[in-house]
């Protein structure tokens, strides 16, 4: 029996060794380890030994399989490689094509912004965090000070998902319930994983149901927070003006400051920025009370941070305090490139990708300037 077995191995593993393609090396295998492949049929036989047979026969056997296996395998990556080496040396670049006779893509608007965005705060000491899209009623509203009551819970405004209610509490933290109504509940998870000082902005999609001509199901908003000690309305004002002057390229950015109300800051505030009228156009800058007439434009939402909000995310509103800020990437976009509807930022337009889109290379810098 030994002897027969080695002769079954030699003849085997010569096989499989001059096996000059995947297919017939697939035969190899099926012939020895098929269903009625020569060595299945030997370890069926096992069954009917003595057990003193089986004490000699079926280790040998099972080596005899285990070879087989080994050589089938070591065959297969060493063809599977000359294949592929094979197609390499066969493909070809042609490198004499011109530039213009391959179609070339844009950087959409938002990503363009989002980009210039990130230049700026990161110039100033933030950081870039982000959060999941599909948020807890914890974290995207309770956390954040906003009452059961709030008219931002109504299904008007708010996406749920069906088969996901619970209480609101601290208990449906991990639940996910709501696609995200805005990018605060980065703040809520950032305040939770970190410890202070805090600097980060929170640029990403978030989700309403609504749209119109400035409106859309989904768009794209920024948060930035500061979490410090000392930090005052100030800070704040100094922080947005330094961001819009850069963001707008102007020195002559002027802002205004309305009281307002938002349930996660105390005092909130609207951010206006002048603008001004050139050649029939509105301009974002100047004076509105210039010569050429002018007027106020809404851009940002702001204030300090509540202090239910820090005490939520576990930190001593007595000893933490800081702002926070938002806006919304598509209005921004639209404020600077001279876009006037919003939808046709999600429709896939290639003519209007290719007019407002922008090139690879235009990448922001503040030596270079941010805008393209």
């Amino acid at each position: 029996m030994a002897d027969q077995l080695d002769a079954l191995r030699d003849q085997l593993l010569a096989a499989i060794d001059t096996a000059s393609a995947l297919d017939t090396l697939e035969a190899c295998r099926v012939e020895a380890l098929g269903k009625q492949g020569r060595v299945t049929q030997l370890l069926k036989t096992l069954g009917a030994m003595s057990p003193e047979q089986r004490q000699v026969e079926g280790p040998a056997i099972h080596g005899l399989r285990e070879a087989v296996t080994a050589a089938i395998a070591t065959r297969k990556t060493a063809l599977e490689q000359l294949a592929l080496d094979a197609r390499l040396s066969a493909e070809r670049v042609d490198l004499t094509l011109p530039v213009d006779a391959t179609p070339t893509g844009t950087i959409h608007p938002v990503s363009q912004v989002m980009d210039e965005l990130a230049e700026i705060f990161a110039d100033l000491g933030f950081a870039v965090a982000t959060g999941p899209e599909l948020e807890t009623d914890w974290h995207n509203f309770t956390a954040l000070n906003i009452p059961e009551t709030h008219p931002a819970r109504a299904m008007h405004d708010t996406f749920y998902l069906a088969g996901q209610e619970g209480t609101g509490g601290i208990d449906d933290r991990e639940t996910p319930r709501v696609l995200r109504t805005h990018t605060s509940p980065v703040q809520i998870r950032t305040m939770l994983a970190n410890k202070p000082p805090i600097r980060i902005i929170a640029p990403g999609r978030t989700y309403r149901s609504d749209s119109d001509a400035t409106h859309t199901p989904m768009f794209h908003q920024v948060e930035g927070l500061v979490i410090d000690k000392g930090i005052t309305l100030g800070h704040l004002k100094w922080t947005l003006e330094t961001f819009l002057k850069a963001f707008f390229e102007r020195d002559d950015i002027v802002l205004r400051l309305r009281p307002s109300y938002f349930p996660f800051t105390e005092p909130s505030a609207e951010i206006d920025v002048g603008y001004t009228i050139e050649k029939g156009k509105r301009v974002i800058g100047g004076h509105p009370g210039g010569q050429g007439g002018g007027g106020w434009l809404e851009v940002l939402g702001s204030g300090m941070v509540h202090p239910k909000v820090i005490a939520a995310c576990g930190l001593d509103p007595a000893e933490w305090q800081g702002f926070a800020f938002g806006c919304g990437i598509d209005r921004l976009a639209m404020l600077k490139y001279g876009m006037d509807d919003l939808r046709a930022f999600f429709d896939g337009d290639i003519r209007w990708l290719k007019h407002y889109g922008f090139s690879a290379l235009d990448v922001p810098t503040l030596s270079g300037g941010v805008g393209a």
